[in-house]
C-alpha cells in the first residue's frame, strides 16, 4: 500500500508532537483522516496550522471504547495510528496513575475496537525505546526483553506486549515502533531537551539542562518518525505477517544531552554556557537503538538527519517565537 489515496485512517494523539506531522503528510497523500481529540489545545499545531479544518475531528479519550468503535465504524476506517500517550517522564513521576490510564488502558481500548472492527486491516502502535528499560547491552535490538522499571518507561513496556498480545491471541494486524526522543517543530512541552534549549536561546538566555549532561540517547526529527510509521503501515499492509514485529528506528548517532546541546546551539548561532541543574531523577543513563530490522525489512532511511532536522527545527521555533 503505497497509494493512500481515499484511504479512511484514524489517527489519535493528533494534540502532540509526532500526530499532527502524520497528519499532514497523509493528507498530502490525499487519505481520508479521522481524528479522536480529548483536550482542545489551542496552541497545538494540529490547531495552529488549521488541520482541524481538513479532517473529520471525533470527540473523545481513547479510554473510552464505545467512542473509539463508533470512529472506526462509522467512518468506515481501514488504518489506525495509536500515537495518543502521556509522554513527559516528570509527570509520569508526578501523576503515575493518568499515564498509566493513557498509556496502558488506552493501548488495550483502541486494540479491542479494532479487534472487533471488521474493516480495519492495519495498526501501528506508538511504542518507545524506554519500554525496554535498562539493558546490559547497547545499541538496543528487538530481540531484548521488554523489562521498563519506573512509572513511565512500564508504561510503554505494557503498551507494547498488549500490541504484541492482540497479534498473537486474535490475529489483530498490529505493528509496533520504538524511536528514540523526537523533536522538531511544534513540540510546545519545553521541559524536554530541544524545545526547551531552543526558547532560551532564541531569547537570548542560558540554556538550562536539568540532568547532568551526561545521558545518552538517539534524537530522531518528527519528519523522520512520520516517514517510520508510514513505512510500517505500508509494509503491514503488504505483508500481513509482520503483524506482531516490532521495529527500532533511529538514527544510529547517539548523544549525549551536552552533545546535543551544543548541535542545537551551532543551529542556532549561540555559544551561552548551559546552566546544568542534575535534578533529573528516574531515568536510565544511556539508551539508544539498532535500527537494521526496519532497514532490512521496511527498506526505511531517515531523510532528514540531525543537521537538517535541527536547522528546519530552529526555523520553525524563530517563527513561532516571533508570533508568540
Amino acid at each position: 500500500m503505497t497509494d493512500w489515496l481515499h484511504r479512511q485512517v484514524l489517527v489519535t494523539g493528533v494534540g502532540g508532537l509526532v500526530g499532527s506531522w502524520l497528519v499532514d503528510a497523509l493528507l498530502e497523500r490525499r487519505a481520508r483522516v479521522v481524528c479522536l481529540v480529548r483536550d482542545r489545545v489551542p496552541d497545538s499545531r494540529f490547531f495552529t496550522e488549521a488541520l482541524d479544518r481538513r479532517v473529520t475531528v471525533v470527540d473523545g479519550d481513547i479510554c473510552d471504547q464505545a467512542v473509539v468503535e463508533r470512529a472506526l465504524g462509522e467512518y468506515e476506517v481501514a488504518t489506525v495510528f495509536h500515537l495518543a500517550a502521556q509522554t513527559i517522564v516528570p509527570i509520569a513521576n508526578r501523576n503515575p496513575a493518568s499515564t498509566f490510564e493513557s498509556n496502558v488502558r488506552g493501548t488495550w481500548v483502541v486494540l479491542e475496537a479494532c479487534r472487533r472492527s471488521p474493516l480495519v486491516r492495519e495498526v501501528v502502535v506508538a511504542s518507545s525505546d524506554k519500554a525496554y528499560g535498562e539493558q546490559d547491552v547497547l545499541p538496543y535490538s528487538e530481540e531484548m526483553p521488554l523489562r521498563g522499571a519506573n512509572a513511565y518507561d512500564v508504561s510503554k513496556t505494557c503498551a507494547d506486549l498488549i500490541a504484541q498480545a492482540y497479534a498473537t491471541t486474535w490475529d489483530v494486524p498490529v505493528a509496533v515502533t520504538r524511536c528514540g526522543n523526537f523533536y522538531g517543530g511544534g513540540d510546545l512541552n519545553f521541559s524536554r531537551l530541544v524545545p526547551g534549549v531552543l526558547r532560551d536561546v532564541l531569547h537570548g538566555r542560558r540554556p538550562v539542562i536539568r540532568s547532568d549532561g551526561s545521558f545518552i540517547r538517539d534524537y530522531i526529527h518528527v519528519e523522520d518518525g512520520v516517514s517510520a510509521y508510514l513505512a510500517t503501515a505500508e509494509a503491514l499492509a503488504a505483508r500481513p505477517e509482520l503483524a506482531g514485529r516490532a521495529f527500532n528506528f533511529s538514527l544510529e548517532r547517539p548523544l549525549s544531552v551536552l552533545e546535543m546541546v551544543k548541535e542545537i546551539q551551532r543551529a542556532a548561532g549561540s555559544d551561552l554556557e548551559p546552566v546544568i541543574l542534575n535534578e533529573a531523577t528516574n531515568e536510565i543513563h544511556a539508551q539508544y537503538l539498532n535500527s537494521k530490522r526496519a532497514r532490512d525489512e521496511l527498506g526505511w532511511e531517515p531523510i532528514v538527519g540531525l543537521e537538517e532536522g535541527l536547522r528546519r527545527t530552529v526555523e520553525w521555533y524563530r517563527r513561532h517565537f516571533a508570533t508568540s
